[in-house]
């Protein structure tokens, strides 16, 4: 069984939480070991709305952690937490929670076997990992530790249609720009990118019972025919962590990233980086998504 850590902004938009379903059911059902799963935000409602999801799911003892430096979501409000938060019965929703780069380290120091890294957030707290120093978890270094535990790393960032794109996840701030610039280059092991857009106009969620709460979630956050799907896609990808079984072609190089977040592509049969392209149409996805989270 693949051992998956998931990184999320779990906060903004209501994507993560379809993908947050996706991985917590492949979970359940055996088909990967969710090792842990690290909110690359501060926001004061994710820790307690990410119990009430996992309560929604039927799963629980997944360790989770959460960025505590950073200041960017300090005063804003999720549209869609509230009513995540309801179902986090028997959690306490003021329980403290260890900084996501600890428990990224315990869980890749930890488990056994390799670990694919799904991240569906911003990028700087993994590369605040792959910067981190020997500690009571493990001597080795953030660098030494991915090279022994981390198989692949897939994450939703960037724009690789154009050179130059530019996307949220990379742009957001300064911190999001100077992590997916050290990730890139600092990152020993593969890292596939989905781009935005790839999941732009592949609508999922559309199909869920009224009483499902995840389609309250989408509903809070606006979207109540259902939302375009980069997270949900990128999760499925790493569940899968087959780029030609998740219906993509893929384009191999090496990424770079510029000081204001521009991303560019070099592509080398012998680079460490790929970005996927669609092969099917949009609703082909939308489908496989939606069939997989009702």
């Amino acid at each position: 069984m693949r051992n998956i850590f998931l990184g999320t902004d779990f906060f903004c938009d209501c994507d993560d939480a379809v993908a947050i379903r996706l991985l917590c059911r492949a979970h359940r059902k055996g088909e990967i070991n969710l090792v842990g799963i690290g909110i690359n935000v501060n926001g004061k409602t994710s820790v307690p709305a990410l119990y009430g999801m996992f309560n929604i799911e039927g799963v629980k003892d997944i360790p989770v952690g959460i960025e505590v430096d950073g200041h960017e979501f300090d005063n804003d409000t999720s549209s869609y937490h509230g009513g995540l938060i309801s179902y986090a019965v028997g959690m306490s929703q003021e329980k403290a929670v260890p900084d996501a780069v600890k428990v990224y380290r315990r869980a890749l120091a930890s488990a056994e076997g390799k670990v694919d890294i799904a991240e569906i957030g911003f990028l700087h707290v993994l590369a605040d990992v792959l910067d981190s120093e020997g500690d009571e978890i493990s001597p080795l270094c953030g660098v030494e530790l991915f090279k022994q535990k981390v198989n692949h790393v897939w994450t939703m960032a960037g724009k690789w249609d154009e050179d130059g794109g530019r996307e949220y996840n990379i742009i957001c701030h300064a911190r999001s720009v100077d992590g997916a610039k050290r990730l890139v280059e600092k990152c020993p092991v593969p890292i596939t990118f989905l781009g935005f857009e790839i999941g732009v106009d592949v609508i999922s969620g559309s199909k869920l019972a009224l009483d499902d709460p995840l389609k309250q979630v989408l509903v809070n956050h606006g979207s109540p025919n259902g939302r375009s799907s980069w997270d949900p896609m990128l999760a499925h990808l790493a569940i899968l962590g087959d780029v030609e079984k998740a219906g993509y072609a893929e384009v191999i190089g090496r990424a770079v990233i510029d000081s204001d977040g521009s991303n560019h592509f070099i592509p080398d049969k012998n680079g460490n980086h790929s970005y996927v392209v669609r092969k099917y149409e949009p609703q082909y996805y939308a489908d496989i998504i939606d069939s997989l989270i009702k």
